[in-house]
């Protein structure tokens, strides 16, 4: 320990903090793992890891919760930012950055913040966790406002660059919502909305990138997709919303509009090139027979709900 006593007693303070935590609990039932066979560990791990989807499930109201939250938030022109270090700041990036070719988003409707910033989404920055304001400044300088949601990531529950954030957030007035692997977690105690999912001690004790980590990858899943599909993003199950920014995904749309609506792919592709690439306006087009102009205008008027303008055509 430090020669500094208020830095030794921090240490202890902090030390007595993780051994209260299920995440950095120890078990001695693997304390042999180095002497299994490789398909023996595949299948201790792969039992561990089944946990997780019934312990999210046991959090299903929490989550339903949030994604009402997060949907009314967007219905009022906000944005979802995702803040986290680490495991828990990269699954945050992650899932923003996937938002807008599977939803055809602007980028700056769901953003991810990482402690260290972008360096740290590949390399550890050493202490950026630590930095209990550098959240808040980076809200600050994205001009949060009430109408946003934050999202707090932390396996832990304690991380102070997540409870900064989320303090900074609440102050302002967004909606905050805290993602932990602990109950009663110091993130879960500043934020309105608390999700915490306990999986118990990781497969290797401590290394929260498993089991935290794919809970948190559920969750965050949940959180955009079921708020896209509030909004209108998806029809019959379907992704409708998506950018066609390359051949993989433009084939992907002909095949959306020929299925959905039973035409043939040259029928479907024409439609498309006649909506200007955007597979809803395609669909309806298609289905009600309208044409372009009376079609944006119908979508428009429900507010990108493909259903309820293909109900005003009829």
């Amino acid at each position: 320990m430090s020669d500094d006593p208020r830095s030794s007693d921090r240490l202890s303070a902090l030390i007595g903090q993780l051994a209260r935590l299920d995440t950095e609990a120890a078990t001695t039932e693997r304390g042999d793992l180095d002497l299994q066979s490789t398909v023996e560990l595949v299948r201790l791990m792969n039992a561990e890891d089944q946990r997780v989807p019934a312990a999210v499930a046991e959090r299903a109201a929490d989550i339903a919760r949030a994604v009402d939250g997060i949907t009314e938030c967007f219905r009022r022109g906000g944005r979802l930012i995702y803040i986290g270090a680490g495991t828990a700041g990269r699954i945050g990036v992650l899932d923003a950055s996937e938002c807008p070719p599977t939803f055809g988003t602007d980028p700056s409707m769901v953003i991810g913040l990482i402690a260290g910033g972008e360096r740290a989404v590949r390399s550890a920055v050493e202490n950026a966790e630590d930095d209990r304001d550098a959240a808040g400044v980076s809200l600050c300088e994205l001009g949060l406002t009430e109408r946003d949601t934050v999202v707090g990531i932390s396996a832990s529950g304690r991380t102070p660059y997540v409870i900064g954030g989320l303090e900074y957030a609440r102050g302002i007035g967004a909606l905050t919502v805290a993602i932990a692997s602990n109950s009663d977690s110091a993130i879960g105690a500043v934020a309105e909305i608390p999700i915490e999912i306990v999986t118990g001690p990781e497969f290797i004790s401590g290394s929260t990138r498993l089991k935290s980590g794919t809970t948190q990858k559920l969750v965050v899943n949940m959180l955009t997709t079921l708020s896209m599909i509030r909004l209108g993003k998806t029809y019959r199950g379907v992704m409708v919303d998506l950018v066609a920014t390359n051949e993989k995904l433009h084939a992907r749309s002909i095949r959306t509009v020929a299925e959905l609506t039973g035409v043939g792919v040259d029928e479907a592709d024409a439609a498309l090139r006649a909506a200007d690439g955007s597979v809803k306006l395609a669909l309806l087009m298609t289905i009600t027979g309208a044409e372009a102009s009376r079609a944006r205008d119908a979508l428009a008027a429900a507010d990108g709900i493909l259903r309820e303008a293909i109900a005003s055509l009829s």
